[in-house]
């Protein structure tokens, strides 16, 4: 039994190394991992070697979208049992602090999140992790489809701070795999009219056979015009903007309807122009997303009782040992590569 990781070195180059089998501590599982999910962060590291304040500054292991199989259980773990497949939440918050204890703990400014410096990811067979944040799958939920609760909490995340409810009309900006995800918890929140904008025309045919009620390319017609013409000129309810695009986060406000909903998820530039007085004369909200919370359980349930189909956003599936080739494959061919996982 051997453990090895992949490793970033430098910019676009992935080194795969043999690392010691870490021994659980009492309150930890070892987990053999059977899925890891390469998120658009995972690709943004490789590319640039920061997102924002966070530096890769030395070699460093990607990947927190995961789930696999216990194989071993520290002396105080009492839920969880050599065996059980589970899918971790990549987020450990020190619980103290007032975010943590307000439930809003994915503010906690303590978290130690798997890839995000300086902590190491998930890019490895076997990694010791704490008990309390690895959820039980049920039989009826594959590990790959456990590595996938990840993204699909921020959509969930996403939907609920749009407040989306029974009967309401939702334009997603952006058809990538979040913007895949939120229209997957719209529709399960109740959401009777979803419209997905994109420019690629291989993801909005995705949202469309994921249930997207109208799909519009961006780089063929006016967004603003063609969901005023699908509304009847009021615009919806929630628009939830999920590209990290000033395009579409300046389109926000012409789009809401008044009294409405805007959720902010997708990361951009840091100053952006913006229509404000739009926006007032429609006295309308703005909500921003910072990962989720609180959200495990419900996701899992969502899946399990098949209110979620997650595994229709997946696009490539590549094993362990392709590591450097699948992410060579999401930064060359973003158009192509909706979501991407890596099979151990």
């Amino acid at each position: 039994m051997k453990n090895y990781a992949f490793y970033m070195t430098e910019l676009n180059s992935l080194e795969k190394r043999e690392i010691p089998i870490p021994v659980p501590e009492d309150d930890e599982i070892l987990l053999k991992l059977e899925y890891v999910g390469i998120c658009g962060s995972d690709v943004h590291y490789l590319e640039t070697g920061r997102i924002g304040d966070f530096i890769v500054d030395r070699d460093f292991i990607l990947g927190h979208e995961c789930a696999g199989t216990v194989t071993d259980v520290g002396a105080n773990v009492k839920n969880l049992k050599r065996g059980d497949r589970v899918a971790l939440e990549p987020g450990c918050t020190c619980g103290q602090c007032k975010f943590c204890k307000s439930g809003k703990y994915n503010l906690c400014p303590n978290v130690k999140f798997l890839a995000t410096p300086p902590y190491d990811g998930c890019l490895m067979n076997y990694m010791a992790f704490p008990a309390n944040m690895a959820f039980k799958l049920p039989d009826n939920i594959t590990t790959k489809e456990g590595a996938l609760i990840e993204p699909l909490c921020v959509g969930l995340h996403a939907a609920t701070q749009g407040n989306v409810r029974p009967g309401n009309s939702v334009t997603i900006l952006g058809a990538g795999c979040i913007g895949l995800v939120t229209l997957l918890a719209c529709k399960a929140f109740g959401a009777t009219q979803i419209i997905v904008a994109d420019v690629i025309e291989k993801r909005l045919n995705f949202a469309k056979r994921m249930g997207a009620h109208a799909i519009i390319n961006a780089s063929q017609s006016d967004v603003i015009e063609q969901v005023m013409a699908l509304t009847g000129g009021i615009g919806t309810d929630i628009v939830i903007e999920t590209a990290g695009s000033d395009i579409t986060l300046s389109q926000t406000s012409s789009i809401v309807t008044r009294g409405g909903r805007i959720v902010l998820v997708g990361m951009g530039s840091d100053i952006v122009p913006y229509n404000f007085s739009t926006l007032m004369a429609k006295e309308a909200d703005i909500k921003t997303v910072f990962r989720y919370r609180n959200l495990y359980p419900t996701a899992i349930r969502l899946v399990a009782g098949g209110n979620i189909k997650i595994s229709d956003i997946v696009t490539h599936e590549f094993d362990f040992e392709e590591t450097p080739k699948a992410f060579l494959e999401a930064i060359r061919n973003k158009r192509d590569v909706v979501k991407a996982v890596i099979r151990f």
